[in-house]
């Protein structure tokens, strides 16, 4: 199977990456530097572009099309996370945050729609957040991104079912990463605390190696517990590295 993943370079996007592969599939793995992974089983190839520019997008889209037109799956992994109170955040920032975790998804999908639609059976994943599901203080830009990212995966859930394309949303919550090591909060230690990578990445390998007529519509993967510890020198506004998703609630 070859799998388009965005996000690539790290966090939830590598994992599913690196669990793709052991499993024996071809992988593209889609970042901003184009970052190659270790060795592994099945074949990588690393593509590097830049979802938020959206200006040039559609054209740089164009090249990822054309030289992978066998495609069975596209896993939306990449994203980013600003927190803070509505008035911190610039009119760019706002921008920036909802060109990467909608716009650029929506170009994206638009233009690997039809590569899809020619394997006959094809699945679409987007990894969302439960910040999709209720909003939170100093979360409403990345909370309106994530409802906004729901509703698109809903709507394409009922466009796309006649063509054979499968759609889900994965919502993880908290996901233990490196970044939390200077993000000003972090899950408490405990595996109860915290998701690992690893754990959302079979999730997703689950949805797209599921047997054609099953649909997994929407999964919530969360850890058993929410508990969170501070630190005095949280940035504000907070940003997250792409592809680490952490919940604005958490955080306050």
């Amino acid at each position: 199977m070859r799998v388009i993943v965005t996000g690539a370079s790290s966090g939830i996007g590598r994992a599913v990456c690196e669990h793709l592969l052991a499993a024996g599939h071809q992988v593209v793995g889609v970042s901003r530097r184009g970052s190659p992974l270790a060795s592994t089983t099945g074949t990588f190839h690393p593509w590097a572009l830049d979802l938020a520019d959206l200006p040039h997008l559609p054209a740089r889209l164009e090249p990822l099309a054309a030289v992978h037109p066998a495609l069975e799956a596209l896993v939306c992994c990449a994203g980013a996370g600003r927190f803070g109170g509505l008035e911190q955040f610039n009119h760019a920032q706002i921008r920036q945050l909802v060109d990467l975790n909608f716009t650029g998804q929506a170009f994206l999908v638009r233009s690997l729609l039809p590569a899809l639609k020619r394997a006959g059976h094809a699945t679409l994943v987007f990894v969302g957040s439960e910040a999709g599901r209720r909003g939170r203080r100093r979360g409403a830009i990345y909370c309106a991104t994530k409802f906004a990212l729901r509703g698109f995966a809903e709507a394409l859930r009922e466009e796309l079912a006649s063509s054979g394309i499968r759609v889900c949303l994965v919502n993880p919550g908290m996901v233990r990463t490196p970044f939390y090591d200077g993000a000003g909060f972090a899950p408490r230690p405990g595996a109860e605390h915290a998701l690992q990578p690893t754990e959302v990445a079979q999730v997703v390998t689950q949805v797209i190696t599921a047997r054609s007529g099953i649909v997994f519509d929407e999964v919530y993967l969360t850890p058993l517990t929410h508990a969170v510890d501070f630190t005095p020198s949280r940035p504000r506004p907070q940003e997250v590295d792409p592809c680490l998703d952490a919940k604005p609630g958490e955080a306050v």
